[in-house]
This record gives C-alpha cells, structure tokens and sequence, in this order.
C-alpha cells in the first residue's frame, strides 16, 4: 500500500486539533495588559501543546519519508497515535482552565505519555515491516531521546501531586529537547544517496 493516504489524513487531524485548541482559548474582556491576565494559564498551555502538535506532525513527516510502504498493521498504530493526540485539546483545556490544578496536570501528562508510546508502537511496527537494516531503524537507532521522553513523563505524573510547578517545567523540558528536527533521517537518508522511498 501506498503511504499518501495515511499522511494527508494524518495531516488533517493535526491541523484540525491545532484549530480546535485555538478556538477554545477565550476572547479577553476589557482593553488593558490586566484583562490578559486570568487567561494567561489558558495561554501558556496552549503554546506548549501546540508545540507538542507541531513536534509529533514534523517527527511523524521525516518518519514516513522514511517509509517504503504501509501495511494494516502501520494504519492501525497510526490511528493509535492520532487518538492519543485528538485528546490534547482536551487536556489542554482542562488544565489551562484550572490553573495547572494536580489532576488535570497529571492527566495531562498520561495523555503525553500514552501519545509517545503510541509514536514508539508506530515507529516499532513500521521497522518490524521494513527490516532492521532499514533506513527507518538506522536512523532510530536505540532510541535514546525517546526513552528520556518516557521516564521524564513518568516521573512528572506524579509529582503533579507534590508540585505542579515541577511537572510543568518536566514537560517543557521534554518539548525542549524535541524542538530542534530529529536530523538523523535526514543524515540516513543523505547516507542512502537520497533516495526516496515509494
């Protein structure tokens, strides 16, 4: 099976839960920097989740121009994926409307955790198809920032509890070290002399 499908309906779903999220940030009332700020925590969510969104739609572009084909087993963990990240406008509504109160921030960061295990599910199934030597499983490697990613959200979950100060700053971080475009694709592909998987 052909792979653009997959990708401009993946695509979608992420523009539209962009656009959800933003819809839901609400209008100030009054004229003054004062009047921004009970919304600010509303804000300030909604930047990082609109990160998280952008880092899983630019991750999950270079992983399928490294993928030869799509089998039922790929549709399937991509739809996994996308129901993880269709309730990130949720979440982030919860929390930002809460003021980072314990349980939606922890909430918060089941929801990021189960989004990253299901990128680790789609990624697995995907190698598991293509082979070891693929450029996909060269490129991943061993995974490092990804398990870094998971033992962070595990350990921000429950400080949710103690201080949600901590687990805020804990999912920035993990945004932080995903900003910058994973460039070992790219770098495999450029090693494969460019070429461009069907």
């Amino acid at each position: 099976m052909t792979k653009t499908r997959l990708e401009a309906f993946s695509d979608g779903v992420i523009a539209i839960l962009i656009t959800i999220m933003v819809l839901e940030l609400k209008v100030p009332h009054g004229t003054t920097l004062d009047a921004l700020v009970p919304i600010l925590p509303s804000f300030l969510t909604y930047v990082l989740s609109f990160i998280y969104l952008g880092i899983y739609w630019n991750n999950h572009h270079h992983m399928f121009h490294a993928t030869e084909r799509v089998s039922g087993g790929v549709l399937w963990a991509n739809l996994h994926l996308l129901f993880w990240l269709s309730i990130v406008p949720f979440v982030t509504g919860w929390m930002g409307e809460n003021h980072n109160a314990p349980l939606p921030t922890a909430i918060y960061g089941a929801v990021l955790i189960l989004a990253a295990i299901s990128y680790t599910i789609l990624q697995s199934t995907i190698i598991r198809q293509q082979g070891s030597h693929s450029i996909l499983a060269r490129a991943v490697g061993k995974d490092t920032k990804g398990k870094i990613s998971l033992l962070l959200y595990a350990l921000a979950i429950p400080l949710a509890f103690v201080n949600q100060v901590i687990s805020d700053v804990i999912y920035a971080i993990v945004a932080a070290i995903w900003l910058v475009p994973d460039s070992r694709i790219e770098r495999e592909m450029a090693g494969a002399g460019g070429r461009h998987p069907m």
